[in-house]
């Protein structure tokens, strides 16, 4: 049989090794453009967390100064008003001072005047909240008294306050000073006699 003469002699002769390498360098330099992209673009998103951490950094460390300054412009605020509540009463224990230094100070009017003043201040600081613990016959309870010794009574259920030595006192409901107290025992039990 004749084979015919205009044959594509391209198609059936193998690929030269310089054609081979040259198609491999342009997918080696094609993913390399790839990669260097990817880079960049990773790059790129790095410097803008890395932005956006310096500024939340930066907004709480501001964050943390304002609230450490208002707090102390609060704290001073408040003092300041428990402060002029008390200034009527030290102007009263002055002129308290006064009269008790003149020669014909009287007693009994100065007592009722420094009641008065204590009167002033008492309402001057439970105005801001403050509270008198003065539990008198009321039963004992460990979390607003101190008790510092039992004694007993006739009168006063036992396990209530007989007497308090020194008040008590709590800010919002929050204790301050617990009242020192006197507890009763109940009615005096009668010694045993030996037989």
């Amino acid at each position: 049989m004749p084979e015919p003469e205009n044959q594509d002699l391209t198609a059936t002769t193998p690929p030269t090794p310089q054609a081979t390498a040259d198609s491999a360098a342009s997918e080696t330099t094609g993913a390399q453009g790839d990669l260097a992209a990817q880079l960049a673009t990773a790059k790129a998103e790095a410097a803008t967390n890395y932005d956006k951490f310096m500024r939340a950094a930066a907004d709480l460390e501001n964050f943390r100064r304002r609230t450490v300054r208002e707090k102390d412009e609060l704290r001073t605020t408040a003092t300041g008003r428990v402060l002029e509540d008390i200034f009527p009463v030290l102007d009263n224990l002055a002129l308290a001072i006064a009269a008790a230094k003149q020669p014909n100070a009287d007693v009994k009017s100065l007592v009722g005047g420094v009641e008065m003043v204590l009167t002033q201040l008492k309402s001057a600081l439970a105005s801001h909240g403050l509270k008198e613990i003065n539990p008198v016959g009321q039963a004992f309870d460990p979390h607003q008294h101190e008790a510092i010794s039992h004694q007993p009574s006739d009168k006063v259920k036992e396990e209530h306050v007989l007497n308090a030595v020194r008040t008590g006192y709590s800010l919002n409901g929050r204790l301050l000073r617990p009242a020192a107290v006197v507890v009763s025992s109940g009615p005096a039990k009668p010694d045993n006699p030996i037989i």
